[in-house]
């Protein structure tokens, strides 16, 4: 059993449903109001917890048109690093009535830090957990800070080796803070399916004995489902109130009924999944009668020996077992048993 996660109401863990993260990051599209109808949508979705993101453009990068800040590739080919984040920010004057918003929905609030004011700014609103970002996992000074504070976090893996993973923890763990949980990653927007490898949720839990989820870009529900199905304990998704409102994360976001769907499913999933049991449930007891055993499918005088002419195996199981077959070939009746008859120990002698 790994070591169990606080955050807010909720435990975080094996034994515990899988905790439904409903990232907002740009899909506010600059207007507040909306970022409150996002709130709202993600309860009413099913999600346990809304994410922010905390940073300025130039707590980011800077406003540099040099070749280093173009982007080349991926959804945001042909952005500036500073006029994207410029786009995709959430005003931290806004971040404290969003918190507020989400508290009265009893939905716990999570954020996203990239440098120390954000940091700091977080600490003032009385945060309960941090959020950090797959990119930002080398930024060792960063963690060590975030650590520092004695809340539980959840970090992203995205992009990382094994031996950088192996350091951001140990990072944590050095600062005397063991409540940690870390999602597998694909930091491709949208990710595809044949680059998830979700079979590393179970090896991570296995080589640092903690909660382990998914940071899910890809489309659609079925890698969050079956992550949950290898032992996801967490998942997050971008939220949106709808793709067709531009902003930069729009169009790997889920819609409110797609999110709905997937917490649904998911939670189909944890009671598939159920326990270790060969106990037999009620209706698996009731078709136990729908078995095979031995009947009589001729009729068969007293002192007549079976033979696998009058006697077979075949449904239902009012009969003998069918383990005992050959047993019964080639002993006598010991009284006229009719055609549809189950074969009982009485009538063989």
């Amino acid at each position: 059993m790994n070591k169990l996660l606080t955050i807010g109401r909720r435990q975080v863990g094996d034994g515990y449903p899988c905790y439904l993260i409903a990232e907002m990051s740009a899909n506010h599209a600059g207007d507040m109001q909306r970022a409150i109808e996002i709130i709202h949508a993600a309860k009413e979705s099913g999600a346990d917890c809304i994410k922010l993101q905390t940073y300025t453009p130039d707590t980011m990068t800077i406003n540099s048109d040099k070749k280093y800040f173009q982007i080349k590739q991926g959804t945001w080919k042909g952005e500036n690093l500073y006029h994207l984040y410029q786009k995709a920010y959430t005003p931290w004057e806004w971040q404290g009535r969003l918190k507020e918003e989400t508290e009265k929905l009893k939905l716990d609030f999570l954020s996203t830090p990239f440098d120390k004011t954000a940091v700091d700014f977080l600490e003032s609103l009385e945060v309960n957990a941090y959020k950090i970002a797959s990119f930002e996992l080398t930024d060792i000074p960063l963690i060590k800070y975030i650590s520092l504070k004695g809340k539980p976090i959840i970090m992203s893996t995205g992009m990382s080796t094994l031996e950088e993973i192996e350091e951001a923890v140990a990072t944590v763990r050095s600062q005397g803070n063991e409540k940690l949980c870390i999602l597998k990653c694909s930091s491709a927007y949208p990710a595809v399916p044949g680059d998830m490898n979700l079979r590393t949720i179970q090896n991570l839990k296995d080589i640092f004995g903690i909660s382990v989820g998914l940071s899910d870009h890809s489309m659609g529900s079925i890698g969050a489902v079956t992550a949950v199905a290898m032992g996801a304990n967490v998942i997050e998704k971008h939220f949106c109130l709808s793709r067709k409102i531009e902003n930069p994360d729009a169009s790997f976001s889920m819609e409110p009924d797609e999110f709905k769907q997937m917490v649904e499913d998911i939670r189909t999933a944890e009671r598939a999944m159920g326990r270790v049991s060969y106990d037999l449930s009620e209706r698996e007891k009731t078709n136990r009668v729908f078995r095979r055993s031995i009947f009589a499918v001729k009729d068969i005088k007293k002192g007549e020996t079976f033979t696998e002419k009058n006697v077979r195996v075949i449904r239902p199981a009012y009969g003998l077992s069918p383990r005992f077959y050959e047993d019964v070939i080639n002993k006598v009746a010991s009284e006229d048993i009719e055609c549809g008859t189950p074969l009982e120990w009485s009538m063989i002698m």
